[in-house]
C-alpha cells in the first residue's frame, strides 16, 4: 500500500520540473490577484452643479444652395463632383439646348418678318400723309395707315422680346454656380432627364459657418439667462474645442410637432476655417437663472474616446464593463461633467488599461 511519502517521492521522480511549474502557476495566479487590486476606483457622488446644462447640435453652412434645372432636357454634361471647389459663375451642367436653339431662331424669323412689315407699313403712312397734304385722300385714309403703322411696330417689339426670351431659354441649358463654394453632391448624372425645379448640384460656401441647435421650449428661458455660452466642437478622437460664438439669432416659429425653436449661433472666421458643414457641436449654457442642479463629474483620466465611442470602465461584479456616457461641459482639467450614462454610486476604474483586461 502506497503511503502518501511514497506517493511523493515518485511523483518528484516521474516529474523533476514539477516543484518550478508550480511554483511558476503561483506566481502567475498571484499576479493576477495584485493587478486586480491595483486597478484604481472611483465611486461616483453627485456634487453641486453651476446651474448650466448642454445641447447638442450641427455646423451648418450660412450660404448652402441646391441648384436646380431651368430648362427640359437631357444631361449632357457634368462638369463637377461631390468635393470639388467652384468659381462664382462656373459652369456645372449643360442640358440638351437644341429645342432652345430651333426656337430662337424661329424667333429671329419671326422678327425679320416683322421688322420688314414694320417698314413696308412706314412708307405706306408717308405716302398717305403726302397725299392727305395734297387733298387726294380722305382724313379717314390717314389714320387707317397711322394704325397699321402702329401695329406694325408693335408687332415688331412684340418679336424683339420673344428673341429674348428664347436667348434666355438657351443660357438656362447651361447650369452655373452662383457663388464661389465647394460641391456638396451631385443630383444627376449625365443622361438623366433634367426638368424644370430638379436638383441638379448641391454647393455651400466654407464661410460663414454658424451653430445650429434645436432648443425645446421648456428651456428657452433658462437659456437666455446664461451668462455665458460655449459651443463645444467635437473632433475625430471625441475630443472637444471650445468655441466662442460671434452671434446669435433665434428663429422666432416652433416646430408643432417637437415644440422646439431653432437658435443659430455665428462661428468666428479663424474658428470657422477648421470646420466643415455637419460636424457634431455642443452648446453649453453656464449660469442658468433656474438655479445649481447636481451634477456627476468624472476625471478626465477615466475616459476612453474611440472614434465616436466617448465611454469609462465601470466596475461589475468580479471585473470592467466598458459604458458609453454622454458628457457636457469641461468643468476643469481633470474632470467632466456626465450627463448620460453614469449614476450615483457607480464605481468608475480611473485606469482604463488596466480595467480593459479585467473585462
Amino acid at each position: 500500500m502506497n503511503t502518501p511519502h511514497s506517493m511523493y517521492c515518485d511523483m518528484t521522480k516521474l516529474n523533476p520540473n514539477w516543484r518550478l511549474r508550480a511554483a511558476v502557476l503561483l506566481l502567475a495566479l498571484g499576479l493576477a490577484s495584485a493587478w486586480a487590486q491595483t486597478v484604481p476606483t472611483v465611486t461616483l457622488q453627485a456634487g453641486p452643479g453651476t446651474g448650466g446644462f448642454a445641447l447638442d447640435g450641427v455646423v451648418q453652412a450660412v450660404h448652402q444652395t441646391t441648384v436646380s434645372a431651368q430648362a427640359n432636357g437631357r444631361i449632357v454634361t457634368l462638369r463637377v463632383k461631390a468635393g470639388d471647389q467652384v468659381k462664382a459663375g462656373q459652369l456645372l451642367a449643360t442640358i440638351d439646348d437644341r429645342d432652345a436653339v430651333v426656337a430662337t431662331q424661329r424667333s429671329q424669323a419671326q422678327m425679320l418678318q416683322a421688322t420688314a412689315e414694320h417698314r413696308n407699313m412706314q412708307a405706306q403712312y408717308e405716302r398717305t400723309r403726302e397725299l392727305q397734304q395734297k387733298g387726294f385722300v380722305s382724313k379717314a385714309a390717314l389714320d387707317t395707315a397711322s394704325s397699321q403703322l402702329q401695329a406694325a411696330q408693335a408687332a415688331t417689339e412684340q418679336a424683339k422680346a420673344s428673341v429674348q426670351q428664347s436667348g434666355i431659354g438657351v443660357s438656362h441649358t447651361r447650369v452655373v454656380a452662383p457663388y464661389a463654394g465647394w460641391v456638396l453632391q451631385t443630383h444627376l448624372q449625365e443622361g438623366d432627364l433634367a426638368l424644370p425645379g430638379s436638383p441638379v448640384v448641391t454647393i455651400y460656401a466654407p464661410q460663414p459657418l454658424r451653430a445650429v441647435v434645436q432648443m425645446p421650449g421648456a428651456r428657452a428661458a433658462e437659456a437666455r439667462s446664461a451668462t455665458q455660452t460655449t459651443l463645444e466642437v467635437l473632433g475625430a478622437t471625441g475630443g472637444g474645442v471650445a468655441l466662442k460664438p460671434t452671434g446669435r439669432q433665434i428663429v422666432p416659429s416652433a416646430d408643432p410637432v417637437s415644440q422646439t425653436s431653432e437658435w443659430r449661433w455665428d462661428i468666428a472666421p479663424q474658428d470657422a476655417a477648421h470646420l466643415i458643414p455637419g460636424q457634431q457641436v455642443r452648446v453649453q449654457f453656464d449660469g442658468a437663472s433656474s438655479g445649481a442642479v447636481a451634477s456627476l463629474m468624472v476625471p478626465s483620466q477615466a475616459i476612453v474616446r474611440r472614434g465616436e465611442l466617448t465611454a469609462v470602465y465601470v466596475a461589475q461584479g468580479k471585473g470592467f464593463v466598458l459604458r458609453a456616457i454622454r458628457t457636457g461641459a469641461q468643468k476643469t482639467a481633470q474632470a467632466q461633467e456626465v450627463i448620460a450614462g453614469l449614476r450615483t454610486g457607480d464605481v468608475v476604474a480611473l485606469d482604463p488599461v488596466k480595467a480593459a483586461s479585467q473585462r
